[in-house]
């Protein structure tokens, strides 16, 4: 499962509102909703399930990145939404630094390999500190698809890759 597979650019978030873990959860879960990728009623649902999972351990993972994620049965498919914050959000990572770039992402239930497939799709990509740098220095929602889809070959202007 790729991740670019995954996302479109009106689930791309570029500038996030919130500083703080769960308000940022919110905001994101409030995007796909407001975009129709996600149904209303499944809102409170998911939230309480996103909230279960943060509350074992935040699944800010270092380095800038934040994977939260959950499952429903109500769900036939995987929604994701990625959202950016150059200021830094508080996720109570396990390095103790803000995070920059969110991937929310949601698996039905039945589909629970999609989970890991998923997991496994975010971590590959996230490894790379130059494709971390450009999420944070490009400008537009098809600029941050383009680094997803490996279509982007603007560099960040102080060359690191």
């Amino acid at each position: 499962m790729k991740l670019a597979n995954l996302l479109t650019p009106d689930r791309i978030v570029l500038e996030m509102a919130a500083g703080e873990r769960w308000p940022a959860i919110v905001e994101l879960i409030d995007h796909l909703v407001a975009g129709s990728f996600l149904a209303e009623e499944l809102r409170e649902e998911i939230l309480d399930a996103l909230k279960t999972r943060e509350d074992q351990v935040s699944t800010g993972v270092g380095h800038g990145i934040a994977i939260p994620h959950a499952f429903s049965e109500k769900l036939d498919h995987v929604v994701a939404v990625f959202g950016r914050s150059r200021a830094g959000i508080d996720f109570e990572s396990l390095d103790g630094k803000p995070v920059h770039s969110v991937i929310l992402f949601l698996v039905p239930k039945k589909d629970y390999h999609l989970h890991l497939q998923t997991l496994a799709a975010i971590a590959k990509m996230f490894t790379n500190a130059g494709i971390r740098q450009r999420l944070r220095d490009v400008d537009s929602h098809q600029e941050i698809l383009d680094i997803f889809t490996g279509k982007a070959t603007r560099q960040p202007a102080n060359g690191a890759t």
